[in-house]
């Protein structure tokens, strides 16, 4: 019985590296600046990112393909890159990953402090979170992350000038506002100065500086120029604009009913609230502007005391997409070039590759 034991694991163990040695295949090398080999384990993982980036738990042959296609594109621009003498430091690299995550909480927040959200919100590391939602350890994905922007800014070197040129007609411009006039409507706005005071340690101490504050302020003693500029150097309290609309959705993020939201609505400009306290902080506000609400014409502010105009916002927004479009190309344009049997040498091809692709 051990002896048939001891067989099974043997042949388990063949199995074994006989996979792992399927999964190390070459599938190409890209040998433009430097020899690189993409491995059939490479593929899978990538393969393996994309499902889950994207929610698909299976590809196609031609999809692996593409994407095999993909990694050999990466190669040769960032080999290419670096023929060029293009480097990116990995501090650029940290600086690009920290704004993407900054934007998400709308705020600065350093690696650690990411680090801690991630820990408190999830219960997971960093690292095992970023396998989580990209399928890459947090290094690994830097190490991709750089990667693509070095892609990315040799292909905008290489074509600048096509990419800077895509941009919408005025006809374009006026066909896509007939076609979405629906879209373009401001709602009743208000317009309210708002200061906040963050509770500290010091409850009393706190709420005693607000009240001080507020006081002055309906004294004419301070104006909301003298707040904002204050505020900008002081630790004690934040003041700044803020424009509401009468919709649910804003009430929702103000923490209020849509009842009291309409109330909001329902002051005159010039009015100062109270001292009020929620479970974060203390504060107060005032009613500087109401805008009622209208239909929004292409000369029209896409928010009150702007100077974006809804053209300038349709623009904006069609340059973009041109401009992506233009960059898809450009992509296309410069790995077409660099695709050459002497940069590339495929080493699976066919059926052959097909049938290694048939997982």
């Amino acid at each position: 019985m051990k002896r048939f034991a001891l067989c099974v694991s043997l042949v388990l163990a063949s199995a074994a590296s006989l996979f792992a040695q399927a999964d190390l295949q070459p599938l190409a090398t890209v040998k433009l600046n430097k020899s690189e080999t993409i491995t059939l384990k490479q593929l899978k993982n990538r393969v393996e990112i994309y499902g889950r980036q994207n929610g698909i738990s299976s590809f196609t042959v031609e999809q692996k393909k593409e994407i095999l296609d993909a990694m050999i594109d990466e190669k040769l621009v960032v080999q290419a890159a670096a023929k060029a003498g293009m480097v990116l430091t990995d501090s650029q690299v940290n600086q690009y990953f920290l704004q993407n995550v900054s934007q998400q909480f709308g705020r600065n927040v350093t690696e650690a402090e990411f680090e801690e959200i991630v820990k408190q919100q999830t219960g997971k590391s960093l690292d095992e979170y970023m396998k989580a939602t990209v399928g890459m350890g947090l290094s690994e994905y830097k190490s991709y992350l750089k990667n693509q922007l070095i892609a990315q800014q040799y292909v905008l070197q290489q074509k600048q000038a096509e990419i800077q040129k895509a941009a919408p007609t005025d006809e374009e411009i006026r066909a896509f506002y007939e076609l979405n006039k629906a879209s373009f409507v401001q709602n009743d706005m208000l317009k309210l100065f708002l200061v906040i005071f963050p509770k500290t340690d010091n409850l009393a101490g706190t709420k005693e500086k607000a009240e001080a504050l507020l006081k002055d302020f309906k004294n004419k003693k301070v104006t909301t120029d003298q707040i904002k500029s204050n505020a900008a150097n002081s630790k004690d309290y934040q003041g700044g604009d803020l424009f509401i609309s009468k919709t649910t959705q804003h009430a929702q993020q103000l923490g209020v009913s849509y009842n009291e939201l309409l109330e909001l609505f329902g002051r005159e400009i010039g009015y100062i609230s109270s001292l009020t306290e929620t479970e974060t902080d203390f504060q107060f506000y005032a009613v500087r502007a109401k805008y009622g609400a209208k239909m929004l014409g292409l000369s029209d502010l896409v928010q009150p005391e702007t100077t974006i105009t809804v053209y300038d916002y349709i623009k904006s927004n069609l340059t973009q997409q041109k401009q992506s479009q233009a960059m898809i190309a450009a992509v296309q344009d410069v790995t077409k070039a660099l695709d050459t049997p002497e940069n590339v040498e495929r080493k699976k091809t066919g059926a052959a590759l097909d049938k290694l692709l048939n997982w």
